[in-house]
């Protein structure tokens, strides 16, 4: 190989490489995995005095999915950021059919952080978190078309005061 192929080879290398993921890159990197720290949880177990007010309007294939449950509100951590990533592939949104999500294994499964876990029950398609202290959230929620199941998930950002409305 001559110089000038070897120098070309190694320019193009480098290239490519400035756009690999890096280690522990925000949004769920290739890093080791994020340890369960209750000291990250603790922000979000005080009262606030913002709101997340939401309703869910889900539609896919010309179907109109309806919540089945309970929404689900978890603080951002850096352990249920990396959860989140694993188990619907984003920290941003997503709408992952639930054998899905239930197929993916994540680290530390056992860890419990349920009980920083709020929950409010989805009628007629809306829900509302109230009393919450600024901070990132991950609101989650089953929902069904038929015998279709999806969980959609989104990240939400409260701020002091004000009410974050959000539609899944």
């Amino acid at each position: 190989m001559s110089i000038r192929t070897f120098v070309a080879v190694a320019a193009v290398a480098a290239g490519l490489g400035a756009c690999a993921p890096t280690m522990g890159t925000a949004g769920g990197g290739y890093g080791p995995p994020a340890a369960f720290n209750a000291a990250d949880f603790a922000p979000s177990a005080r009262i606030g005095n913002a709101a997340i007010e939401g309703r869910v309007a889900f539609g896919r294939d010309g179907q109109s999915f309806a919540c089945t449950g309970s929404v689900g509100l978890t603080p951002d951590t850096p352990y249920t950021r990396q959860r989140f990533q694993t188990l619907y592939g984003s920290t941003e949104q997503a709408a992952v059919p639930e054998v899905v999500v239930r197929a993916r294994t994540v680290p530390d499964p056992n860890a419990d952080y349920r009980s920083y876990v709020r929950s409010q029950t989805c009628t007629n398609g809306r829900f509302r978190f109230d009393a919450l202290p600024e901070g990132g959230w991950f609101l989650i929620t089953p929902v069904s078309a038929g015998a279709d199941r999806i969980i959609l998930m989104r990240h939400v950002v409260t701020r002091a005061g004000t009410t974050a409305n959000v539609t899944l």
